[in-house]
Formats: C-alpha cells, sequence, structure tokens
C-alpha cells in the first residue's frame, strides 16, 4: 500500500500564487502512484474535484479560518497569494478504495483550530491525518493525536501522518515517545516536518519527499508499507 501525504499550502507570494491551483494539484496528484492520500491545508471546496479528478472517495474535516466560503474561495481563485492561509483549510483523506468509518478529534482552539481524522480502510488498514500547531503546542498535540488513533484503531494496521510541524533533530524527544508508548516509528527525515509513522506494517519503501514544483512550499512525502 502507497501512502501520500500532503500539505497543500499555496499562499506564497511566486508566480504560481497568482492563478487558480486546482486543476494543477489535481493533475500532480493524479499522476503519482498512491493508495491513500493524507492532505492538510486543503481548500475544503476541492474535496469533490479532488476526488473526481484522481478516481478516489474520502473524508473531510474542516479546521481553520473557515468564514465567509463563498467569498474566500472567490479571492482565492482571483489571487491565492493575497488570501493566503485565509482561504480556508480543511485535511482531507483521498483513498482508492472506501472508507468504512471516520471519526474525528479536536486538538486545538487556539491559535487556530487543529483536528485529526481518523479512518479505517476497505484496505484492511487505519489512518490519521493531522496538521499540528507550531511549537511549543505541536508535541501534545501530536502525542494525543498518537494515543486516540491507536486507540481507535485496535488491533488493525495504523498509518500517522501529516504535517506534524515537528523536526525528530530538535524534538528527539517526542519521536521516541511515538516509537515506544505507541509502536510508531520512523519519521521521514531528522530535519522533516511532514512525517508517515507506522505501526503493524512492514516498510517496503521508506517515507520520502517528491518533486512538485514550485505549487506548494511543502513537498510530498510517499511511503510504501506491506503487511
Amino acid at each position: 500500500m502507497r501512502v501520500l501525504s500532503w500539505n497543500l499550502y499555496h499562499g506564497r507570494d511566486f508566480p504560481s500564487g497568482r492563478r487558480p491551483l486546482l486543476a494543477e494539484f489535481a493533475e500532480l496528484l493524479n499522476g503519482l502512484d498512491w493508495d491513500v492520500a493524507l492532505l492538510q491545508e486543503a481548500p475544503p471546496r476541492w474535496f469533490g474535484e479532488l476526488q473526481r479528478r484522481t478516481g478516489s472517495t474520502g473524508a473531510r474535516v474542516l479546521t481553520s479560518r473557515n468564514w465567509w466560503p463563498w467569498l474566500q474561495g472567490k479571492l482565492a481563485d482571483w489571487r491565492p497569494d493575497l488570501i493566503k492561509s485565509s482561504e480556508g483549510g480543511s485535511n482531507q483523506i483521498l483513498v482508492r478504495g472506501a472508507v468504512i468509518d471516520h471519526r474525528t478529534a479536536r486538538l486545538a482552539w487556539l491559535p487556530e483550530r487543529r483536528r485529526m481524522q481518523w479512518a479505517r480502510l476497505d484496505l484492511g488498514v487505519c489512518v490519521a491525518n493531522l496538521h499540528a500547531s507550531t511549537l511549543p503546542k505541536a508535541g501534545a498535540e501530536v502525542l494525543r493525536a498518537a494515543e486516540l488513533a491507536v486507540e481507535w484503531s485496535g488491533a488493525d494496521p495504523l498509518v500517522f501522518g501529516g504535517d506534524l510541524n515537528l523536526r525528530p533533530a530538535r524534538r528527539p524527544e517526542v519521536f521516541e515517545q511515538l516509537r515506544e508508548r505507541f509502536g510508531l516509528g520512523e519519521p521521514t527525515a531528522p530535519d522533516a516536518i511532514d512525517h508517515l509513522l507506522v505501526r503493524r506494517l512492514r516498510v517496503a519503501q521508506p517515507p520520502h519527499q517528491l518533486a512538485h514544483g514550485d505549487l506548494s512550499d511543502h513537498a510530498p512525502v510517499l511511503a510504501e508499507f506491506v503487511r
């Protein structure tokens, strides 16, 4: 099973931020070889189109800054580089299969709403997707999310991923707890913040970053796991 994690944030002031980017994100996603995609900072209004254009089904949970969706969407289509993350965000799980069960957990209200989403898939695994706050709150949020994800998954294999906002080189104690308390390992790279951690699956291809042009300020992370 190939799993992708990608923070789609696209509001930086570079040329690609001056035009609607849904079609380009969808084309790149569709061209990658994945069974499950965990997306963070994804515009909520893209959810249906991303499913349609990638031949997937999925689940979505709203995160921060979803105030006036219609107006925010219009402004974002006009100039994504100006509205930036004020377009509104969501976590999204896309699967080339089916979602059997979907749950969410609030991790923080302030300074922004952070939520984890968890799903049991017909692929025989569970996945958890989150975008944690920045330091110093990230560690506590990630550990709480891991605790819930492991509890909800029971004996089933689990892939726990997303933008954790934690670099193993700087916060090794959090990754030690993830490994020792929850059996989740190993991080993408010492200086990475986007990770795919796994328990009860064998790593066939370790998490690694992919080329993505200038669509986002995060690189997609892809890994392959087998039972």
